[in-house]
């Protein structure tokens, strides 16, 4: 599994039989490389996306058009982008499984919120924030929180799954912060590999990760992603 990050909480997996986007928040996004564009849209078959917010379901809809790639997302969520016009979807809700070419997804659920405002500034919910496991069929797992509070559940996730890769939130204010993503790593879950996001993108959020790298005390696990740059795992 190779797995490059792209900025705040976007991210493509790799794998044998499927090139996966995770919340492709590109356009708009500081810290996205623009000479990466071409490279993160390429061979992509699926978009997948933890909630509602712009800051997440990005180029979604641009991406989806100009690739093909199925957009796989929270019900609510998918209704809304199929009236912008999408048709290649999948969809479900927390606690449910989609199962494609190589791999499945199962929706957990996430503390925050989901919903947009329209050109007209019509305010609308977009369903249920959720953080997304994913399940390869070549045995690798990943869990990415997408934007979240600590919750006594994760345990129930860490049971369900034992997720090996974990993407979490780390920046503070609408996320959790450094300090209380670590006390969520260390105390519900097994990951072999930790990798912080949702940092160093707007001036409201933490800048770093350097609070969340402090409160790990040094755990090897932690692996703080250069931008644009594939690892495998």
């Amino acid at each position: 599994m190779k797995l490059t990050w792209y900025g705040h909480a976007a991210f493509k997996v790799e794998t044998d039989k499927a090139n996966i986007l995770i919340d492709p928040f590109f356009s708009g996004n500081p810290t996205f490389p623009e000479d990466k564009r071409d490279e993160a849209i390429d061979g992509v078959t699926h978009i997948a996306l933890t909630h509602g917010h712009g800051d997440h379901i990005g180029d979604s809809v641009q991406i989806a058009r100009d690739t093909g790639a199925m957009v796989i997302g929270n019900f609510d969520l998918i209704q809304w982008l199929q009236k912008q016009g999408l048709e290649n979807v999948d969809f479900g809700n927390t606690g449910g499984t989609v199962h494609h070419d190589g791999f499945s997804i199962t929706w957990v659920q996430a503390f925050h919120s989901s919903g947009t405002v329209d050109e007209n500034g019509v305010a609308h919910g977009l369903g249920m924030p959720n953080g997304l496991v994913f399940h390869f069929e070549s045995g690798e797992s990943l869990y990415h929180m997408g934007d979240t509070d600590i919750f006594g559940d994760m345990a129930l996730i860490e049971e369900l799954h034992r997720p090996q890769v974990g993407i979490v939130p780390v920046g503070d204010r609408f996320t959790m912060g450094g300090a209380v993503a670590a006390l969520a790593c260390n105390r519900y879950f097994n990951f072999k590999t930790i990798i912080p996001c949702h940092f160093g993108t707007f001036s409201l959020i933490d800048s770093t990760a350097d609070k969340f790298v402090e409160a790990m005390e040094g755990d090897d696990r932690v692996k703080v992603m250069e931008i644009g740059v594939g690892t495998t795992f």
